[in-house]
């Protein structure tokens, strides 16, 4: 096989018409130069250069070798630009999950700051529970995910990937304005085992922390009516159909007749995680995104503490 640094340096003898003047451009040694088209016509197996009294010749298949280098060559160039492109993020591409309600509170803010300061990466985006992200992570359809955990759901299965902690997303119950306990000082979860109640579907994973959570406080909730869209929940419960536990992160529009209160005891938590592959390649687009991330996590959490009023 032709070495491609020799093709190089024959591509340069060929343009400067003498080894000396292809050793200068090269930096070379003129015996180097010597040497390396020694070996390639080895490679070759046949002669390449004619040295005379007036100067150096390319054979025909000297002529043959130097048309494929400069292909060869201009392909490894375009190859080490988009390389370098990649690692200065001005290219490539990033594929991306997260769950519905960060995918519509953290993430439309994220993708907004790295468009805003790298726009020639192209983002992807889709909606998808943490466990059906994480498995096309694994099959190597996404770069990038959003997961969650809880004491009650237990942590999720990241077996070769890299966690990195976002933020706490508190869950909160959702009363209808003129529900007897809306005012009380303090609720606990037990206290509405009597109520009707607004769920996720079953494949939800906030569905399942609200469930466990109900049966750690002594009963099995009673639902009324199932659905994934938090706007759809606190329509139910503001009609008086029931109430909701509904996560933080899912409350960037509150209807005015309805209270989010805080509960005490056995409160149902997410922890949100950004979820990367770990110990092998992956684009510098990620970590970028990662860090991204972990800074709208912070500013919307003060955001959100600052702004949203509990009654508690």
């Amino acid at each position: 096989m032709l070495d491609v640094r020799r093709m190089k340096v024959l591509r340069e003898v060929a343009n400067r018409g003498s080894f000396s003047a292809a050793a200068d451009a090269l930096s070379f040694t003129q015996s180097a130069v010597s040497q390396q088209i020694a070996a390639l016509e080895r490679e070759a197996g046949v002669t390449l250069v004619e040295r005379s009294a007036r100067g150096i010749r390319l054979t025909d298949a000297g002529e043959v070798v130097v048309r494929h280098a400069e292909v060869v060559l201009a392909r490894l160039a375009e190859a080490e630009r988009e390389l370098e492109a990649l690692a200065g993020l001005r290219g490539g591409r990033l594929r991306m999950a997260a769950f519905e309600s960060a995918g519509a509170s953290l993430m439309p803010l994220a993708v907004a700051e790295f468009r805003r300061r790298h726009p020639a990466v192209e983002l992807s985006l889709t909606l998808a529970e943490p466990e059906d992200a994480l498995g096309s992570m694994r099959a190597g359809e996404l770069d990038l995910a959003l997961a969650m955990s809880s004491r009650t759901l237990g942590e999720p299965d990241i077996d070769g990937f890299e966690a990195v902690h976002l933020l706490d997303d508190p869950m909160l119950l959702a009363l209808p304005l003129d529900h007897p306990l809306a005012r009380k000082a303090r609720i606990r979860l037990e206290d509405f085992a009597a109520e009707a109640w607004i769920h996720g579907t079953p494949g939800c994973d906030c569905n399942k922390m609200v469930i466990r959570a109900c049966e750690g406080a002594g009963f099995s909730p009673r639902v009324a009516f199932e659905s994934d869209d938090y706007g759809a929940m606190q329509g139910f419960v503001a009609a008086g159909v029931g109430v909701a536990i509904i996560a933080e992160l899912g409350t960037s529009t509150v209807r005015d007749d309805i209270v989010l209160r805080s509960l005490h005891g056995q409160v149902p938590d997410r922890r949100i995680y950004a979820v990367a592959p770990s110990g092998g390649y992956r684009p510098a687009a990620t970590d970028a995104m990662i860090d991204i991330l972990q800074q709208v996590s912070r500013d919307y959490a003060a955001s959100r503490g600052a702004s949203l009023a509990l009654v508690s």
